[in-house]
């Protein structure tokens, strides 16, 4: 069962350079050679929306400068902590908390192969990888914030553990067990969502928004990264592309229909063109514009990229949340309204990382807790009414201006 302590769990889970001095007068003091650029420029029209990424990045001996390895390593790794969780119901398998940690952190080699699908993970590279999911989650946050997301995070591991247990009961009010083809908590919750949703938000949306594409734009561009082709803010936006998609064009083929995108791209990327489809076009076209500026030492360029991306990808995850509250006023029975309302809350919790709209875990919590405030709704899922889920959307419009 959930517990109310901590804030989403309480509700739902919870360089300086020195200068010598020298006798000679100012008139003998040399003139300064001019900052050499490190890149040739690239024009910006060689821009296009089918561009693969890597493609314009070549360095004088034909070298590429991207390297999206650490970025993709993370997205490989939710990916397989995410088909970890989906065995409960895919396998009826009875989940272990450890591993789910253990992934999550990269510790005691977790990852194995998996070929299914879009799930292509080589399991030995990701555990030697040297990344992890857990030290980048919330990491825009001060310390004790971030850790206190991340202890969350864990203890649902531990939710998603128990509740799987009982894979094989149909559940009901205060019992845990199958809801038609959802897993759910003895409060209806279907916690496989909310780690999900939980981590598009504290995984994706905070450390490419709020981390690399913000306070990482300050990093150095004059010099590369020792034994590397790229600088450091080179790496910082490559790293950013990775984790969105593992694929060299964002939302390729995804104009097709929803099921073709859905084939593609998982996790933020798949909501954005699923909820913000109008703009989800012209955001792989602004992460290689952002590249170019980098590589063109264009800092307006690059900011004005980097506010379009962050602000475009803040709007799917709003647009989504109110978009699972209003599948849960459509759904035709239990099963189809708990599985909307998993969604739902996992995306409400990620809302407190949408800087750019001045939205924080007060502001998310505040939903959460109205919708399945433990004392208030104690049966959570079972409680959900009308009214609760209008005051939910219409706090998301209003905030978001949706």
């Amino acid at each position: 069962m959930l517990h109310y302590n901590f804030k989403l769990r309480a509700i739902l889970f919870a360089s300086v350079a020195v200068f010598g001095l020298v006798s000679c007068s100012d008139d003998d003091e040399p003139t300064p050679p001019a900052q050499q650029d490190l890149r040739a420029k690239i024009d910006y029209a060689k821009v296009t929306p089918t561009t693969p990424y890597k493609s314009l990045f070549i360095d004088a001996k034909g070298d590429t400068t991207a390297d999206l390895k650490s970025g993709t390593d993370r997205y490989r790794m939710f990916q397989a902590l995410n088909y970890y969780l989906g065995s409960a119901v895919r396998d009826s398998a009875t989940l272990d908390a450890a591993v789910m940690k253990n992934m999550f952190a990269n510790t005691g080699n977790p990852f194995k192969d998996i070929k299914s699908g879009a799930v292509l993970v080589n399991g030995a590279d990701l555990n030697a990888s040297g990344v992890q999911l857990r030290n980048v989650t919330a990491s825009s946050r001060a310390s004790a914030e971030a850790e206190a997301n991340r202890a969350a995070l864990d203890g649902y591991f531990g939710e998603m553990a128990e509740a799987s247990k009982s894979v094989k009961v149909k559940a009901a009010k205060g019992v845990a067990g199958k809801l038609g083809n959802y897993l759910v908590t003895a409060r209806g919750i279907e916690m496989a969502q909310i780690i999900q949703k939980g981590l598009i938000g504290a995984l994706q949306l905070d450390y490419i928004g709020n981390v690399l594409l913000d306070k990482g734009l300050e990093a150095d561009n004059k010099t590369l990264v020792s034994g590397k082709k790229y600088t450091a803010l080179e790496h910082n936006w490559d790293e950013a592309f990775g984790l969105l998609t593992p694929n060299p064009i964002l939302l390729e083929g995804a104009n097709m229909s929803e099921k073709g995108a859905k084939a593609t791209e998982q996790f933020l990327g798949s909501y954005l063109w699923e909820y913000n489809r109008e703009v989800s076009s012209k955001i792989h076209t602004a992460f290689l514009k952002g590249r170019v500026a980098i590589v063109n030492n264009d800092k307006t360029e690059l900011k004005t990229q980097a506010t379009l991306i962050r602000t475009e990808l803040e709007k799917a995850v709003a647009k989504a949340a109110v978009g699972y509250l209003d599948k849960w006023k459509k759904g035709t029975d239990d099963p189809a309204r708990a599985h909307a309302i998993g969604e739902g809350l996992g995306f409400i919790y990620s809302l407190r990382f949408c800087t750019i709209n001045g939205a924080d875990a007060t502001f998310s919590d505040a939903i959460l807790k109205g919708l399945i405030d433990p004392v208030a709704s104690p049966n959570g899922f079972w409680d959900l009414t009308n009214d609760k889920i209008n005051a939910a959307s219409d706090a998301i419009n209003a905030k978001f201006k949706l």
